[in-house]
């Protein structure tokens, strides 16, 4: 009876001890789940508005890669400002900067004084930048950053007529002017709601700054959003969820590939996928025409070199002719969900 009693004791107290411990485990958990969710709250309270972080001439080996986990792992999203040439020659770390939540813009093919070239120039350095990062990701940038963040009426009227909004700065980080990581940051600590800071894809100065500048903006209430191609400025991003996360991808993707081609015309055909419900964008460059389409209805803009095409009931394939004047460059094309 003594052995009994004392049997009984003892898993009494080891099933005592086993529901304090269960007990002790849900409530830390409970107690690290509110935590992260305090954390998560905080990260994303964007009540002073939102700044834009740009980085221009990117993609490049051995730079970007870092430069995107570093974003990334600070709950941070950008706009690349790539050089064409690079995005020709890289283009897997184009589809990385987009996978990772990153905007996309141009800025230029080569990287040359946009205001000493001539008309037909400025178009074949931003017209072909447009084609390389639409052929790596499926979709043309609609902003434009000018080399040097130098412009003119003939740079911003090319730009115009590719679609493209012109993007300066606000803000000069000078990390290209041999900046400190701690100036880096210090320049960025002065972003306003609104405003846009330039930074560069290469510099070990500003990839270290990317945590300090997280941090900044978290004790301001600012959050890292994209630029307006209406406005040009920082607004909220437009694909929805939480700012600090990277969206799954575009809700639509248009795809194109050539088709036919004479001395004087050819053809293209494109094939949009994620949604039937879609709204096309295609850019010429002057003094290219579109003069045949089909599978599609098509609208134009006052230019006559910007062509909109929304499904007509013959699928997610459509197609034109392109009477090229000597241009044998693609048109750009977008695709937006309506």
């Amino acid at each position: 009876m003594i052995e009994r009693k004392r049997r009984s004791a003892l898993a009494t107290a080891l099933l005592s001890g086993l529901l304090a411990t269960c007990l002790a485990v849900t409530v830390t958990s409970a107690v690290a789940s509110a935590s992260a969710a305090q954390r998560h709250t905080a990260a994303a309270d964007c009540s002073a508005g939102y700044v834009a972080l740009t980085f221009d001439d990117g993609p490049n080996p051995g730079n970007t890669a870092n430069l995107l986990n570093a974003l990334t792992s600070n709950g941070l999203r950008a706009t690349m400002f790539n050089i064409g040439q690079n995005a020709q020659n890289n283009p897997s770390l184009v589809r990385a900067q987009r996978d990772a939540g990153m905007w996309i813009g141009n800025h230029s093919w080569s990287h040359p004084h946009l205001t000493q070239l001539g008309s037909s120039q400025v178009a074949s350095e931003l017209q072909r930048t447009q084609q390389a990062i639409q052929q790596a990701t499926g979709s043309a940038p609609r902003l434009f950053r000018p080399p040097y963040g130098e412009t003119n009426g003939t740079v911003r009227s090319v730009a115009q007529q590719l679609g493209l909004t012109e993007v300066l700065w606000d803000v000069d980080s000078q990390d290209w002017n041999g900046a400190s990581t701690a100036q880096i940051v210090q320049a960025a600590s002065r972003l306003q709601n609104g405003q846009v800071i330039l930074m560069h894809d290469q510099y070990a100065t500003t990839l270290a700054a990317i945590p300090q500048i997280a941090a900044n903006l978290r004790s301001r209430n600012l959050c890292a959003g994209m630029i307006s191609p209406t406005t040009g400025r920082a607004v909220a991003p437009d694909d929805g969820g939480d700012p600090t996360t990277p969206p799954p991808g575009d809700s639509c993707t248009a795809t194109i590939t050539p088709g036919q081609q004479w001395n004087d015309r050819f053809n293209l055909s494109v094939t949009v996928s994620g949604s039937n419900s879609w709204i096309v964008t295609v850019t010429l460059t002057p003094p290219q025409r579109v003069i045949a389409t089909w599978n599609g209805t098509p609208s134009w803009d006052s230019s006559g070199y910007v062509m909109t095409m929304r499904p007509n009931g013959n699928g997610n394939t459509f197609g034109f002719t392109i009477q090229h004047g000597g241009n044998w460059n693609w048109p750009s094309v977008s695709c937006r969900t309506g």
